[in-house]
């Protein structure tokens, strides 16, 4: 087939994917955490005040999000500005799941281009756009909203989580883009000084959003520096292939100063994050260690669609090895797979450090290990990729064959135009607030409204009220109870 042909052929398979991610995401209710972060709630004044944290350093100061400013700062402009936009053109309270289902759906593109720029890359990038947009069909049925969603979800169906996980861990895939591309490329990194000012700006961004990004940070420099240490042995001890000195200029002066600074800002964040008032618990570092096997089990064992992706990993490291010929892209690919197998033990391993919560009490779940799951979508995509391009005759058409199949099995999975968690008593419910005309109302206790638990004093909900009457949808402020 023509190759313009099939290139529109993927290009509307993302579409029609992304259009279905948008619809659903319309359908998914407002958290307990988005008012009282967006307001904010007294709690929450703190970190706004105190962007870096100083008053940890001088103070000793504990309080609630202490290492995730922007966060919390981006969920307030976009939550205050975004529904209150959308009403021009709609209704308050559809103003509010459109704002929702748009933000979702961006961060979901942002994550997904991203990744499918990489994989492009680490796969030759010799296709031109066709390559690039047959990495963003092999990635994009692994986007779940309904289906395997628990368990590998990268967009949240608690938007406010999709502020706190999805999004700075898109920025960061931004952010180091520069440096996987000289690294793939053989070549110094080298950038102009507008360049590295706004990587700079963006580092600082990406530090002070929370504990995920920079945990993964973290993990990342280490493994670069343990990687650089093994080169410089081998220099010392083996002299070097000359394609092996190469791929090592990467890091240039530029580069060092940049993941120093990098270092420097994720590790003070690290550090005053142990004060946030939000990581209290009783457990014992001990303990935690123990509940981590678990963790694990049950992340594996809550659906079929993780191990799945596992199983592909490992079947396409088998067949590089075994079928494709040595070239640069075989090599590529088999580090890769190296790496984010040795990036997602280390990762997990140091979840007990900061991963527990109550509602998440073995450790591990879908939003405390999404860079884990975002290495694992690289290393199939690129593995995939690869053995696509390279298998030759009937090994490749029977290769296609699984692709397929597996990417059906997501497509299936998540094919749910109307899912079982929706905001349909949600929608009711704010209707009826609208038209109520008491200022303390009794809502259905069928659903929560912008709250995680059920409210039985009408004074719990001071600040849903007025916060609904900043959005538009009550006259004045109301408070409920159920």
């Amino acid at each position: 087939m023509n190759k313009r042909f099939l290139t529109s052929l993927l290009i509307v398979f993302v579409l029609l994917d992304t259009a279905l991610t948008f619809w659903q995401s319309r359908q998914l209710p407002l958290d307990g955490d988005l008012v009282v972060i967006v307001f904010p709630a007294p709690w929450y004044t703190q970190v706004l005040q105190d962007p870096f944290g100083w008053a940890v350093l001088t103070k000793n100061a504990v309080y609630a999000g202490t290492n995730r400013f922007f966060a919390h700062a981006a969920m307030g402009v976009y939550w205050k500005q975004v529904p209150r936009l959308l009403q021009y053109v709609t209704t308050p309270i559809e103003s509010l799941y459109l704002a929702s289902a748009l933000f979702n759906t961006l961060v979901q593109l942002l994550v997904l281009f991203a990744l499918a720029a990489y994989v492009w890359l680490g796969g030759g990038r010799h296709q031109g756009r066709w390559g690039f947009w047959v990495a963003a069909a092999l990635l994009t049925p692994l986007f779940q909203i309904d289906g395997f969603y628990q368990q590998m979800g990268v967009t949240n169906a608690a938007i406010t989580y999709t502020f706190f996980y999805a999004f700075p861990c898109g920025l960061l895939l931004l952010l180091l883009w520069p440096f996987f591309r000289a690294a793939r490329e053989g070549r110094p990194f080298q950038l102009p000084l507008v360049r590295l000012v706004l990587l700079a700006l963006l580092m600082v961004v990406i530090a002070f959003n929370g504990p995920i990004a920079t945990a993964a940070v973290a993990v990342l420099l280490l493994g670069i520096g343990l990687y650089w240490a093994w080169q410089q042995w081998r220099r010392v001890i083996v002299k070097p292939a000359e394609s092996q000195v190469r791929r090592s200029n990467w890091l240039s002066g530029q580069a060092l100063v940049l993941l120093a600074l990098l270092a420097g800002l994720s590790m003070y964040s690290l550090y005053i994050g142990r004060n946030n008032s939000e990581n209290s618990h009783i457990h014992t570092l001990g303990e935690l260690y123990k509940l981590l096997p678990t963790g694990v089990y049950l992340e594996l064992k809550h659906a079929w669609g993780l191990p799945l992706l596992l199983g592909l990993i490992l079947l396409n490291a088998q067949l590089i090895r075994r079928l494709l010929p040595v070239s640069v892209e075989r090599e590529w690919s088999l580090r890769s797979l190296q790496f984010v197998g040795l990036f997602a033990v280390v990762f997990i391993v140091l979840l007990p450090f900061g991963g527990y919560r109550d509602y998440r009490p073995y450790l591990v779940r879908g939003d405390s290990i999404l860079p884990v799951i975002l290495g694992m979508m690289y290393a199939y995509g690129v593995s995939t990729y690869v053995l696509l391009f390279q298998l030759r005759n009937r090994a490749r058409n029977v290769y296609a064959v699984v692709v397929a199949l597996f990417l059906a099995v997501f497509v299936y999975a998540d094919a749910t135009p109307k899912l079982t968690y929706n905001n349909d008593c949600e929608r009711w419910t704010l209707d009826q607030l609208a038209r109520a005309p008491e200022t303390e109302v009794r809502i259905s206790p069928l659903c929560n409204l912008l709250s995680w638990g059920t409210i039985t004093d009408p004074g719990q909900s001071e600040l849903q009220g007025q916060m609904l009457q900043y959005w538009g949808i009550t006259s004045r402020p109301k408070r409920y109870y159920q």
